[in-house]
């Protein structure tokens, strides 16, 4: 009776192992930092570092954002950049992505954005922000927030988020 019923709990273990590794994909420490210092280190700008603290804050703020998904920063000491995905696969890595990918829309030359929003991608590439903490909830509908918090913040009016670009 065991040895027949042992395929099955192990095929079961696997399935939930891999389901749990999915839910998880993408949304850790490493997986935020990479994307955003690739973004960094095309216009020549150094890597952040993953801060607790910073996370801490990040999570906290995600939290109560749990029950609404609202689009609304948190006005807090550090630099912010939110999203929400309106499917449950919606990662931290896909977040990080949207913002990195208003690099187009961003004008060094003039500090401006052209064509649409590019503050996410500003705040990820500003040259002094150096420590990075994010999060990831669900919430309503299936949704996901995201949310990363950049110490110290940028996007400052008038200053450009690095010096000049890495040819």
């Amino acid at each position: 009776m065991w040895t027949q019923t042992l395929p099955i709990m192990v095929a079961f273990i696997a399935t939930f192992i891999f389901l749990l590794a999915l839910t998880n994909a993408q949304n850790a420490p490493g997986d935020y930092l990479v994307l955003h210092n690739r973004a960094r280190a095309q216009v020549g700008v150094g890597p952040m570092q993953w801060s607790n603290t910073v996370a801490a804050y990040a999570q906290a703020y995600a939290e109560k954002r749990k029950g609404d998904c609202a689009m609304i920063h948190s006005t807090g000491p550090y630099g912010e950049n939110i999203a929400a995905g309106y499917y449950p696969e919606f990662t931290g890595a896909d977040a990080v992505k949207l913002w990195a990918n208003e690099k187009p829309l961003y004008d060094h030359a003039s500090n401006k954005c052209v064509g649409g929003e590019c503050g996410h991608y500003t705040q990820m590439v500003w040259r002094s922000s150096v420590r990075l903490g994010c999060a990831r909830v669900p919430c309503k509908a299936n949704s996901q927030f995201v949310v990363c918090n950049y110490d110290p913040p940028g996007n400052y009016i008038g200053e450009k988020p690095y010096d000049s670009l890495v040819v």
